[in-house]
């Protein structure tokens, strides 16, 4: 790829901003990335026009700032979240097939016996991720990768043992019901996962105010 094009500065920016390289409520002028980034302005001025949409930025009198995270707006993505991602359990009930068992069933027990914090995180993902695949919806499964990426922003800790006894019980339970093609149990456990996802996510945003 480029290393001079939009796209190529879009992933790194995003990137640095998700992982808090970047800390929330700094302001990203054009010249002073341009120069970091050792590329000319152009590339520069559009990746971060794009990290707008994404709603990772915010314009800022003198260019551009790093959105601050607030419990406001975890709400409102997680709001958003429940209601796409019970939808796409729901459907999965009802479009289940062999493959889409095994894989969640595969990525539990992965995750259930992950040690490692980070790969536990991509597992969970994962998981995530291959139940959006089951429900068979690209318009959803695009805009619940969006708000994953708003969310990446709070995960400012690693998960930890209980995080994941927990999910790994949650997820379990989301998959029973999707195998027994029980839409509404299927939508039921999801939410359950996904409130609880949120008042952890809540907690630690409040811990580090």
């Amino acid at each position: 790829m480029n290393r001079d094009s939009a796209s190529t500065q879009y992933e790194r920016l995003r990137d640095e901003i998700v992982t808090g390289r970047i800390a929330p409520g700094t302001v990203l002028l054009e010249t002073v990335l341009a120069e970091r980034l050792g590329v000319s302005r152009t590339p520069v001025r559009e990746a971060l026009a794009m990290l707008e949409r994404d709603a990772l930025l915010e314009r800022d009198r003198r260019g551009y700032r790093v959105r601050t995270r607030s419990p406001e707006e975890l709400l409102e993505i997680y709001a958003a979240r429940i209601a796409l991602e019970s939808t796409c359990a729901a459907a999965a009930a009802g479009r289940r097939s062999a493959f889409d068992l095994a894989r969640l069933r595969h990525l539990t027990g992965e995750a259930a016996a992950a040690d490692d914090p980070a790969q536990l995180r991509e597992l969970h993902a994962a998981w995530h991720k291959a139940l959006r695949a089951a429900a068979g919806n690209a318009t959803i499964t695009d805009l619940l990768e969006r708000l994953d990426t708003l969310l990446a922003v709070y995960d400012t800790d690693e998960p930890t043992l209980a995080d994941r006894e927990k999910a790994a019980a949650e997820h379990g339970q989301v998959v029973d019901a999707i195998e027994a093609g029980d839409a509404e149990e299927a939508r039921r456990a999801l939410v359950a996962h996904l409130d609880r996802s949120r008042e952890a996510r809540l907690a630690k945003l409040a811990a580090g105010s």
